[in-house]
């Protein structure tokens, strides 16, 4: 990917992100694979909402900085976990978005609840508590890697995609279901054989 259209789509849907209340403050970190060798991730400490073209660091996929002056965001052994056990992951979001965050004390999250849930997310596991930026929490999540979106107790949700708009759709699907959930509590899903018949298309 080129890497001035990479910069300005991540800080676009950083900015939407913040706008949407999926993330606040300098929390969250999002990324983009500019090629096999290199991603573009957003910097530590920095509210995502007021970003520039110039902030994303330029990594190699050892973490290594290649260029940028801010320092790489602390989830970034997530990052680089997730783009090596799937070569087709273009884009990784993680953010904090609060009934999600929510969810993850009080039940696990569904998603056949709506045809959007399961079409968009498919089954979402919710991995337990580490410390953000451990090597724990990114062999935990690396652990699920498959799944098109993941939960963190107490932390966050990991969407990944085959660009930014496909894991950011993904982020905002996952805080619609986790919302929903919380409105509706405890209900009938869709039928069985329509969560397959949708999990198939």
């Amino acid at each position: 990917m080129n890497e001035d259209y990479a910069r300005k789509q991540l800080v676009k849907i950083c900015g939407l992100l913040y706008e949407r209340k999926l993330t606040v403050s300098a929390g969250g970190n999002m990324s983009v694979r500019l090629n096999e060798n290199e991603i573009l991730i957003t910097p530590s400490g920095k509210n995502k909402g007021f970003l520039t073209e110039d902030d994303p660091i330029v990594l190699d996929m050892e973490g290594k900085v290649l260029d940028g002056l801010g320092k790489p965001s602390i989830e970034t052994g997530m990052h680089l976990a997730l783009y090596k056990a799937n070569p087709d992951t273009k884009a990784i979001i993680h953010c904090h978005p609060l009934n999600c965050i929510a969810l993850t004390m009080k039940r696990r999250i569904r998603t056949d609840l709506t045809p959007e849930g399961v079409l968009l997310l498919g089954d979402v596991p919710t991995i337990g508590y580490h410390t953000p930026g451990s090597q724990a929490l990114a062999d935990a999540v690396a652990s699920h890697s498959k799944s098109r979106a993941i939960l963190m107790e107490r932390h966050g949700a990991v969407t990944q995609g085959k660009d930014l708009i496909d894991a950011y759709n993904r982020m905002e699907e996952l805080e619609f279901q986790a919302r929903l959930q919380m409105l509706v509590g405890r209900c009938r899903g869709l039928p069985k054989d329509e969560v397959a018949r949708l999990s198939e298309m």
